[in-house]
């Protein structure tokens, strides 16, 4: 054995990989963990959707090797969903590419847009896996620093050599701070993004949730030419495992991403896409409906951060809650007292970045009865 390819130096395991696994390991042990910390949606999804996963799994003609494009009933009913929810006209045939979950999106666009050497503008806190796929292509993350408003630091940004730089990240709504963004804000990230001449890309899971108006980049005005977007089921349509998600964009970007795409995967099983069509489908009461939820839940988590004496935006969206730890007390002390002591499991900020060294996150994928027990056990 010659050993294992430097490229896997660059990285580490997923945190959550090694965490859960460390929580897995004491529930077993018997201790009672309540896990807020990780977005994997625990509500169902909607009837109609398992019903159609159903019906075509029983179709014996249904198991063959799908597209990896996906079936054209799919795009179509993505380009519905954007014209219907956004107000964007994308072209199903050309300009919409379904993915299995968005998180492969990641690496399928970084490994098309760079080579070794090149930059890539990440947000600080930001999605630690625009990091770590970066530095698995060979490529060099450049960070820029999120003010508390979830806007970028323009002044940080404007000091910055952009010289190597490609690609840029962004995220809005936010993970991890919740930072909802506005057009005004995409506008700006469009023209700075064509007059430094970088590919944007928005990562825009969160839309629908707790986000009184929901956007798309590829809805503000000179976007197309500049920017794309991930998008995915698994938040707004309580889909995670179900691994749907899809890119969309200016023609010759996606069929250049394709071209990646097709040599590493084969399309997603057809019940599946069965069941994406029929979520893409769903009215706005689906989001309504599990919003409540959510407003529910945000709202006992924020009584949970006055105990602990945590400082929060009530502005922000997403699926989390955001907190910074008072002045003189440590993020990561807080985060061990809870699992170790109370057992509650908590997200450190500092694997978002430097940024949030002295923030935390909670989750809001746990029913409100156990969010009140974690609650008690603070009291």
């Amino acid at each position: 054995m010659k050993g294992y390819a430097k490229r896997i130096e660059t990285v580490q395991e997923y945190y959550f990989s090694a965490k859960l696994r460390e929580v897995a390991q004491l529930v077993a042990a018997g201790k009672p963990v309540i896990n807020l910390g990780i977005g994997s949606p625990d509500l169902p999804p909607a009837p109609e959707v398992v019903q159609a996963l159903k019906s075509t799994a029983e179709n014996s003609q249904s198991h063959g090797y799908q597209s990896y494009q996906g079936i054209p009933e799919l795009r179509i009913s993505m380009a519905d969903f954007y014209q219907r929810e956004y107000g964007v006209e994308l072209n199903p045939q050309k300009e919409i590419l379904p993915l299995m979950g968005s998180k492969e999106g990641i690496l399928h666009i970084s490994m098309t847009f760079l080579n070794p050497g090149d930059q890539v503008l990440i947000p600080n806190p930001g999605y630690p896996t625009y990091s770590s796929v970066t530095s698995l292509v060979e490529a060099e993350p450049v960070y820029y620093s999120l003010k508390e408003s979830g806007e970028p630091d323009w002044e940080e940004l404007a000091g910055l050599d952009l010289s190597r730089v490609k690609l840029m990240w962004i995220n809005y709504p936010h993970m991890p701070t919740g930072a909802l963004g506005s057009k005004a804000l995409l506008q700006k990230l469009v023209n700075f993004a064509n007059n430094k001449d970088l590919v944007l890309i928005n990562d825009n899971p969160y839309s629908h949730i707790l986000n009184p108006e929901p956007l798309s980049i590829l809805g503000i005005e000179g976007a197309k030419d500049v920017a794309l977007e991930l998008n995915s089921l698994s938040k707004s349509f309580n889909m995670p495992g179900w691994r749907v998600g899809m890119l969309s964009g200016r023609e010759d970007w996606i069929a250049a991403v394709l071209k990646v795409k097709s040599n590493m995967d084969s399309g997603m099983f057809l019940g599946i896409q069965k069941g994406a069509i029929a979520a893409l489908k769903l009215s706005k009461s689906w989001f309504q409906d599990m919003n409540e939820h959510y407003e529910n839940r945000r709202k006992l988590i924020w009584k949970l951060a006055d105990l602990l004496s945590l400082t929060y935006q009530k502005s922000s969206g997403g699926l989390f809650v955001w907190c910074k730890v008072p002045e003189g007390q440590s993020a990561e002390e807080l985060v061990d007292f809870l699992l170790y002591e109370k057992n509650i499991f908590i997200t450190p900020g500092k694997i978002f970045g430097s940024v949030g060294n002295q923030y935390v996150r909670f989750s809001l994928c746990m029913p409100e009865f156990k969010i009140l027990e974690a609650i008690n056990r603070i009291k």
